[in-house]
């Protein structure tokens, strides 16, 4: 017996294909439509306490008002901040495993000869969040009491000053290196995991001097009492603190080291929820109380156009380029 088929016209077949295309198009929207359904997880590259730590705890609640889930946030922690962007990467892309970053996200090229992850194409861009100026300090009984006496005072005693920062890689390294660099001295730089250690060794007098955040900083500036201050790194003061000196106008031309911060998300996180995720972080820097904490701790908060994914990503390109030259030319390097 012979078979027979029923021949399918091109109508037809061009019909399930796009019945089949609606359905999957649908099903995407309710996916997008129902998301997030459990908790987001906002991972930091630092420890618990740190100046990053504090900003990420600052926008988890607001954002997760918005998303209708609870942000919690995690500290991944070690290489320098390396990590937690390695983890990032190699994430499921669903949007339950965000990140916040500073700066780190644009020098580590520079500083690390073999990253495990690529800043420029690993991963998807959320926004921009803030802006935040550092500031040099000291132990409160250290031999100096301006940046000229530190000046001098370090250059005669390098072998013996200390200079803590908050893990190799970390900001704070890079801008104690900058500060060695141009002053011509090496100091002993001391290491830690995470700033939130380094600052209270400071204030326990068991280093002698570390740049950091003012997210870190300015609230310890302000009591007077545990530590002592000899400039802030932006080109202009800070208006929060407007009595403290640049190092730029101190003597070190072109000192200018801003740390900023932004939120990514894994390559390929789709882009229904990358837009709710980028809603949610705008809420967030919107919200009164983070505004007022973040002023407290003279930071900047950016406005909406830089808050933004095509924002941070125009961004982190231009400032990888820039730290590169400046690492370069310095000679920094984490390995």
């Amino acid at each position: 017996m012979t078979a027979r088929f029923t021949p399918i016209s091109r109508r037809t077949i061009t019909g399930s294909i796009a019945a089949a295309c609606a359905a999957l198009a649908l099903g995407g929207n309710a996916l997008a439509n129902t998301w997030p359904e459990k908790t987001v997880t906002l991972v930091v590259p630092y420890s618990a306490g740190g100046p990053t730590d504090v900003v990420a705890r600052l926008l988890a609640v607001p954002m997760g008002q918005s998303l209708g889930q609870t942000v919690v946030v995690e500290n991944t922690v070690g290489a320098g901040g390396t990590l937690a962007p390695a983890r990032i990467a190699r994430s499921k892309p669903d949007g339950y495993t965000i990140m916040i970053h500073h700066m780190g996200m644009a020098t580590a090229p520079a500083l690390y000869k073999k990253l495990p992850y690529d800043p420029l194409k690993d991963f998807e861009y959320i926004g921009q969040v803030l802006d935040v100026p550092m500031t040099l300090l000291s132990r409160k009984d250290f031999p100096a009491n301006n940046f000229q006496e530190l000046q001098d005072y370090v250059k005669k005693n390098q072998d013996k000053v200390s200079l803590a920062n908050a893990g190799i890689g970390a900001v704070s390294q890079l801008c104690g290196m900058l500060f060695m660099h141009q002053l011509g001295v090496k100091l002993t730089t001391v290491p830690y995991k995470g700033a939130g250690p380094a600052m209270n060794d400071l204030m326990g007098g068991q280093v002698d001097l570390l740049c950091d955040q003012t997210t870190q900083t300015a609230p310890v500036i302000q009591d007077g009492k545990r530590v002592k201050v000899f400039g802030v790194t932006t080109p202009q003061r800070l208006s929060s603190m407007p009595n403290i000196p640049t190092l730029d106008e101190q003597g070190l031309k072109g000192f200018d080291v801003k740390v900023w911060h932004g939120m990514y998300a894994p390559k390929g996180t789709p882009r229904d929820v990358m837009a709710k995720l980028n809603t949610a972080l705008n809420v967030a820097i919107k919200d009164e109380n983070v505004k007022k904490r973040i002023a407290e701790l003279s930071s900047d908060l950016v406005t909406p156009d830089k808050a933004t994914p095509e924002g941070l990503r125009k961004h982190l390109a231009a400032e990888v380029a820039r730290w590169d030259k400046v690492i370069k030319a310095a000679g920094v390097s984490a390995e």
